[in-house]
């Protein structure tokens, strides 16, 4: 009874997987709502994925794409953030678990809000990832900006010059908005940033070579910005290499197929993987214990309120979703956190459904290089400076934080009217750490120890009592003048 009588008086409790565009737009819609929230995710951040590029190319600082979610989430006082992978959701007993350097948490909820997000997909050849790293985290970003500046560094100190060719020539696969971004960034890079800043070689000779298997640059914004954006590319110096398939992926270079079966070596030590997204594991997790179907890139099939088949109560939003040919896009995981938000509100209100979720699609942007986009706004299609001027204001306005919209603003300023960039530090630790971890048993496990025990703890108890003692003892002498006099 006494249990019964708990459970009544307590809050309705909310749990939100992912500190994401979806999971953190879910829990500010919260705000309000009578509920106690607990946000878990593996991050201490708030990610805004699509400004990753600029961090790798020097332009802007991870603080200023990466704000603190406790930061963020300060003032709402119905949320509580806390670090941890999680490792399970039981759908019987309601529970998610969770682990963070051994640490294991379970944390009971009565709704819950999954915006785990995705990660990056290399098609079944994960082994590409230790060559060519994807642009899915803060650790990505860095990695390739150790790369990039160290590739140049390198160079510099070569004399051979089959090896300077192959450090200066950058490969970029995937030809979506991430790797048109990245590319065009890295050309302007070695045609206007760093020509002054080296003695042997010469930066504008290097090379960005941008693959992709499909035919056309940016397809999901269709035939014509995408052949304005090629045309855009190549005017820069990328090289645009379509209908090429990567095949392989090595320290030095990468192999690609062409359509007619013909296989080629390109030699490029700094590869770059923009190509393909797979949803987050958790996908798999809850379609195992639901019976909910998943596709080729382990998204979710959901009802038509983004619920789980058969569990109302839990909610899957953003890149884990498979329904209406949604793309993995931000704004799908905010306006599907949102949706999800108020559900929960209106449930608990006893007011009736929502209309099944539907998305409005706010357009599509993309940036070439400095003052050049495309945009594909309600079918409206920009190009150029006005596609570039909707870009940053778009991008201000969902940048968080006044302090990271200014911040972000001055850099902006400083790289397109002086073509320099402030964020160029770069670090051997960047470049290596990632490879490093993957080697140890345990991972980052490997460093930490496990919780002292009670005995343990004790021992130190008695220790510190002793040091405490003899710093006292050693106060007294000094004060009442006995040092140098006999003893007794």
């Amino acid at each position: 009874m006494t249990d019964v009588n708990a459970a009544s008086n307590r809050k309705h409790r909310v749990v939100v997987i992912g500190s994401g565009f979806g999971g953190l737009f879910a829990t500010k819609e919260l705000k309000h709502a009578d509920v106690d929230v607990t946000m878990i995710s593996n991050a201490v951040y708030h990610l805004f994925q699509p400004l990753l590029y600029q961090v790798a190319t020097g332009i802007l600082s991870e603080g200023e794409v990466a704000p603190p979610t406790r930061e963020v989430l300060a003032r709402q006082k119905n949320v509580k953030v806390v670090l941890g992978e999680v490792t399970g959701i039981d759908l019987e007993a309601r529970t998610v678990t969770h682990q963070v350097l051994g640490r294991e948490k379970v944390t009971p909820y009565d709704s819950l809000i999954v915006a785990a997000g995705s990660g990056q997909s290399y098609f079944g050849h994960d082994e590409f990832s230790k060559f060519a790293p994807g642009m899915k985290s803060i650790d990505d970003a860095l990695e390739l900006r150790g790369r990039i500046f160290g590739a140049f560094e390198l160079a510099e100190l070569s004399d051979d010059e089959q090896d300077i060719e192959e450090l200066l020539t950058f490969a970029v696969i995937g030809a979506g908005p991430t790797g048109v971004e990245m590319a065009g960034q890295i050309a302007e890079l070695a045609r206007k940033t760093l020509p002054r800043d080296f003695r042997n070689i010469n930066t504008r000779k290097a090379r960005v070579i941008l693959v992709d298997a499909a035919s056309q640059v940016l397809p999901p914004f269709g035939e014509k910005l995408g052949k304005w954006t090629r045309k855009s590319l190549e005017k820069l110096g990328v090289e645009v290499q379509l209908g090429a398939m990567v095949v392989g992926v090595d320290e030095r270079g990468l192999d690609v197929q062409d359509k007619d079966g013909t296989r080629r070596r390109i030699d490029a030590v700094t590869k770059v993987w923009a190509a393909g997204v797979a949803a987050s594991p958790l996908g798999k997790t809850l379609a195992e214990q639901s019976g909910a179907a998943l596709d080729k890139a382990g998204r979710l099939g959901v009802n038509p309120d983004l619920t789980l088949p058969g569990h109302p109560e839990v909610f899957v939003v953003g890149d884990m979703i498979n329904l209406d040919h949604l793309p993995g896009l931000a704004q799908v995981a905010i306006q599907g956190g949102k949706y999800a938000a108020r559900t929960i509100t209106q449930r608990l209100q006893g007011k009736d459904p929502q209309q099944p979720f539907h998305y409005f699609d706010k357009g599509s942007l993309a940036t070439v290089s400095k003052f050049s986009a495309v945009a594909n706004i309600g079918g409206l299609k920009l190009t150029g400076l006005i596609a570039w001027i909707v870009w940053l204001g778009v991008h201000l306005v969902y940048l968080t934080g006044f302090k990271n919209r200014v911040t972000a603003l001055v850099h902006w300023a400083v790289t397109f009217i002086s073509d320099d960039r402030s964020q160029r530090t770069s670090t051997e630790q960047q470049v290596f750490a990632r490879q490093a971890l993957q080697k140890l048993e345990r991972g980052t496990r490997e460093f930490v120890s496990e919780p002292l025990s009670r005995e343990r703890r004790d021992e130190l108890d008695k220790q510190r009592a002793e040091l405490e003692a003899r710093a006292a003892e050693e106060a007294r002498l000094t004060d009442e003048g006995e040092r140098g006099t006999p003893a007794g």
